[in-house]
């Protein structure tokens, strides 16, 4: 196999960007401290709305939950929240949604409103509604948008007011006219009532993967700061073949960061004469096998192949889990990802050769990689085992989600 092909050149790239201009020790703090920040960025995102509106089932799709599971937020037809109340990504405790008490009520004060439900803590806001946009959502928009914060309007519920539009008018029903009809009413609403170029999203909560919901999610990414794009990303729901791609994207670009790690855990234990308890072939053992468990659990849950989300995503599509399950071929990621598993499939992989190769390919980017023995070696092993499961893990998802998007008979 062709060495240069094994590392994409924007990788390598950013290698030899971290390491020309600092010395090598200092450059491999760098990179570590990266990987224990980036999935520590807090995200603080709050949703309000009238009572009724669908915040808390908003919440729970959003956070990949049902409305009966633990931690799900309380949903009804009164309003359920009396005070900002948080909730937190089953798998990503640092993003957390607040389900702030329902506005409209009579002599609503916006200001007064961002006071009590303490606006600074919170990174961005989502604005929902069932029905038209009114005064209220209007004045908490101008009050949010005076103290320099963005928000987003989303009309949820919009697979009710499609129905509707169907019983009264089936011989004309068009969706997509009705869609844009509803959209362009939204937006002329909210543009009469003073909000410039508002960002109005259609969404159902019982139709997720139609719709507005990608685009939501995606428009949230594209204008989060750049250190909160990662957390927010990995946190999503799997309802898209966009999303999934993203993150095999994302995930990629940190492998060789983790590789990194991997390198100088050995270059650690051979000068430390760290017990190894298993025997792996370039790789410090137990360190190394605990940072892969690490890394492919994180894979695991990101795209949705543990048993939790599965049957989520069953429960979503109204699918069989162990249909769901049935496509899933790469054996981490139907299986509990412990030390001895990982420990198998290295010893009966032959990946040293291929260590060896990433690491060639590497050399004339970062040399000081190569020349450090078995460290060396580690960096290779590390990255391509890595870059095999991201891989296999990433089309396991896509398999899923276009089996849980297959129509019924």
């Amino acid at each position: 196999m062709d060495s240069k092909n094994l590392v994409p050149e924007n990788e390598l790239q950013e290698m030899r960007n971290y390491f020309e201009n600092e010395d090598f020790a200092g450059a491999v703090e760098e990179v570590k401290k990266y990987l224990e920040d980036i999935d520590q960025v807090p995200l603080n995102i709050a949703v309000t709305g009238e009572p009724g509106s669908g915040k808390s089932t908003f919440i729970n799709v959003i956070r990949g939950l049902n409305d009966e599971e633990k931690d799900s937020a309380k949903t009804g037809v009164v309003e359920t929240t009396m005070s900002p109340t948080a909730y937190l990504h089953p798998h990503h405790r640092n993003v957390r949604y607040w389900d702030l008490p329902g506005i409209g009520s009579p002599g609503f004060k916006p200001m007064d409103y961002l006071k009590l439900v303490e606006f600074d803590r919170y990174d961005f806001f989502l604005i929902i509604t069932t029905e038209r946009f009114r005064e209220c959502h209007i004045l908490l928009a101008q009050a949010i948008q005076s103290m320099g914060k963005k928000f987003y309007f989303l009309r949820s519920k919009i697979d009710s007011d499609l129905k509707g539009y169907k019983r009264g008018r089936a011989n004309c029903y068009k969706e997509e006219d009705i869609l844009k009809k509803i959209r362009e009413d939204s937006i002329n609403g909210l543009k009469a009532g003073g909000i410039g170029n508002p960002q109005v999203f259609l969404l159902s909560c019982l139709e997720p993967d139609k719709y507005d919901f990608y685009l939501i999610q995606k428009t949230l990414e594209d204008e989060l700061p750049s250190h909160k794009r990662h957390i927010f990303l990995l946190s999503q729901p799997n309802f898209f073949q966009q999303a999934l791609k993203k993150k095999r994207k994302t995930f990629r670009l940190h492998i060789w960061k983790w590789a990194i790690v991997s390198m100088m855990n050995v270059i650690t234990s051979q000068f430390s004469g760290a017990h190894r308890a298993l025997s792996v072939p370039h790789l410090s053992t137990n360190g190394d096998l605990t940072l892969i468990v690490n890394v492919l659990e994180e894979y695991k849950k990101a795209f949705g192949l543990d048993t939790r989300s599965l049957q989520l995503l069953a429960d979503t599509f109204g699918k069989d889990p162990e249909d769901l399950r049935s496509v899933i071929e790469t054996p981490t990621a139907s299986q509990e990802i412990t030390h001895e598993l990982v420990f198998h499939h290295l010893n009966s992989q032959g990946l040293t050769d291929m260590g060896r190769l990433v690491t060639a390919c590497t050399n004339q980017f970062v040399p000081k990689i190569s020349t450090l023995a078995s460290g060396g070696i580690a960096f290779g092993t590390t990255y391509w085992i890595l870059s095999s499961f991201l891989a296999n893990m990433a089309e396991d998802a896509a398999r899923v989600l276009s089996k849980a998007l297959e129509a019924s008979d």
